[in-house]
């Protein structure tokens, strides 16, 4: 007899995947993400495998999958399967039928490419009218299926499935419609040497799957990341996003807040986990040392470290479910408004603060900034908050300039939150000590050769920064850094007049000697003596750089003379920025 933990592994060709199952892909599995690169590499694959080894047994990978009994859950009437691992490979099967379908006129084909789609309803046999593949609170994605799938000749409505690829919904709908045209140019090419109907009867009697199947869901979690080959694995998120969509009674909520967090996801692509640790950290106020989801079972929802002072277990800092969700949608709001850009409505029509968050967001080394930004924006929204956002900016990259250990800044950032949170008013954390800084060490840094430091690009980005016009946002795209007096001069330059080689061993690879570039650099160009240089060279390439053009047009020459009075003048620009006194 079968029990909960069973797990159930089997071989099974695709014409009986597509005829003896169906699936659900449940609330918590990530979009349809294949581009047209991987599909057109598994058709490649397919059609070589058919043409040149049409007998043999074709392995197409694994899928994973909780099996769900019917009756297990309120309202189900049906055995049904979450498809926790394979849905990228099980949904572009599903429209390669549909795509068969429609490109063949043989009517055997024809309906065996429509019953693997969609199921006809028995009820006596209990079998349920639906498509194989029911996307669970996904409409776009179900609409667009029942509308270019399922129906007869659905694909071949091209025009309309083109204009869907740029459609922003869903990020399942764009990429599912770019693989059916994928699809359909791949099998229509004059190059396509496959019969469709020696591939299609190669597809449901060759090509082979494992599944791999339980009725335990923290089961069927720990085997998907084991079998998945071309598949998109599941990340700590996702399961985080699971087990709080479990916590929840209501369908609307869980319809409500799996939508939100896939929007999120879909928003923030890869750095949506990262935005789950900023809010990990707001709530423990440490440095992270497990991952996502141990760090929230372990630390915030089962806490199993005891209070120092009591020896008391520390009590949950957030339930699952519905706070969550809550706590989760707040945040995404804040951090959002945060980076949105649009935030001088606030500040008297200037870009100040929005341009400072975009400098701190390209040239500091890691986001560990943000957290306390974000807990200061939601008590205190707009009050003093460029202030507070010039001090923590200040802090954080004199912290790090100043070669404060990674684990030390982290320390000092949570410092901070802990202040916000206790403090009564933005001006006690305006004027709180927690912003001071080494500022030896960070000058001992900035005063000497910095090119080729981490911090070098931050620096110069600092004073574009400083010298830019605040009522337009700044432009950061692919800038570089560039020496005004080039590192390795020519034999017979003027640079090679102007400067000994002292002078260049000096000062070349100081801050006063660099600017910023908006296009790569060129070394040849790069070496040409100033005047040239500064005609041909630059003015085509720092347009959107303040720092740049202001040291440019002031200097008609570059001699020591320039380079050193400029270098004088960023660095007491940067000491009056960060408030260092003489």
């Amino acid at each position: 007899m079968a029990t909960e933990h069973e797990i159930k592994s089997e071989k099974i060709l695709v014409k009986d995947i597509f005829s003896t199952k169906w699936f659900r892909i449940p609330e918590y599995q990530r979009p349809y993400i294949w581009s047209k690169d991987e599909v057109n590499d598994l058709l490649d694959d397919l059609s070589f495998a058919c043409v040149n080894k049409p007998n043999q047994e074709y392995f197409l990978g694994s899928f994973v999958y909780q099996n769900k009994k019917a009756g297990s859950e309120h309202g189900q009437e049906y055995e049904e399967n979450d498809l926790l691992d394979g849905q990228q490979r099980m949904t572009t099967l599903l429209m390669l039928f549909a795509c068969i379908r429609d490109l063949s006129d043989n009517e055997d084909i024809e309906r065996s490419c429509r019953e693997s789609i969609f199921q006809k309803g028995n009820k006596i046999r209990r079998i349920p009218e639906r498509t194989r593949i029911v996307y669970a609170i996904r409409e776009e994605v179900q609409d667009f299926v029942e509308t270019y799938v399922i129906p007869d000749g659905g694909t071949s409505k091209t025009e309309e499935i083109e204009e869907l690829t740029w459609s922003k919904k869903d990020p399942s709908v764009p990429n599912m419609a770019g693989a059916i045209l994928e699809m359909r140019k791949v099998l229509t090419s004059p190059e396509q040497v496959v019969d469709l109907e020696d591939f299609i009867t190669f597809l449901y009697n060759q090509v082979l799957l494992i599944y791999v199947s339980t009725e335990d869901l923290d089961d069927a979690f720990r085997l998907f990341t084991i079998l998945n080959d071309r598949g998109v694995p599941l990340r700590n998120s996702d399961i985080l996003k699971s087990q709080n969509l479990g916590a929840l009674e209501k369908k609307s909520d869980k319809a409500r807040y799996a939508k939100l967090w896939e929007e999120a996801e879909g928003e923030l692509g890869d750095d949506f986990d990262r935005f789950l640790n900023h809010i990990r950290t707001i709530l423990v106020k440490d440095k992270a040392r497990l991952n996502l989801l141990d760090e929230f079972e372990q630390k915030i929802y089962n806490p199993r470290e005891k209070d120092k002072s009591t020896g008391i277990v520390k009590p949950a800092l957030l339930v699952k479910g519905k706070q969550t969700f809550e706590l989760v949608e707040n945040y995404l709001d804040i951090y959002s408004t945060l980076n949105s850009g649009k935030n001088f409505d606030h500040f008297n029509g200037r870009f100040a603060f929005d341009n400072l968050v975009s400098v701190m967001m390209t040239g500091l080394p890691s986001t560990d900034w943000i957290p306390p930004l974000m807990r200061y924006f939601e008590r205190y929204r707009y009050e003093r908050l460029y202030e507070f956002l010039i001090n923590l900016d200040n802090k954080f990259s004199a912290d790090w300039i100043g070669q404060l250990s990674p684990t030390k800044r982290i320390e000092n950032m949570n410092k901070l939150i802990g202040l916000i949170e206790k403090s009564a008013c933005a001006d006690e954390v305006i004027a709180c000590n927690l912003f001071e800084f080494d500022a030896y060490w960070f000058l001992k840094s900035v005063e000497t050769a910095v090119y080729g430091r981490r911090f070098t690009r931050y620096l110069l980005l600092k004073l574009d920064y400083l010298f830019s016009d605040d009522s337009h946002p700044m432009t950061i795209n692919q800038l570089s850094v560039e020496h005004i007096l080039p590192q390795n001069p020519e034999e017979g330059s003027q640079w090679r007049a102007d400067f000994t080689d002292d002078q260049r061993k000096e000062w070349t690879d100081k801050l006063g000697n660099l600017v910023l570039i908006s296009m790569r650099k060129n070394t040849s160009q790069g070496r040409k003596d100033y005047s040239e240089k500064r005609k041909g060279y630059f003015q085509k390439r720092i347009s959107s750089c303040p720092n740049s053009l202001r040291v440019l047009n002031a200097n008609v020459r570059w001699t020591p003379v320039e380079l050193q009075a400029n270098h004088q003048f960023v660095i007491e620009k940067v000491r009056q920025h960060y408030k260092i006194q003489e």
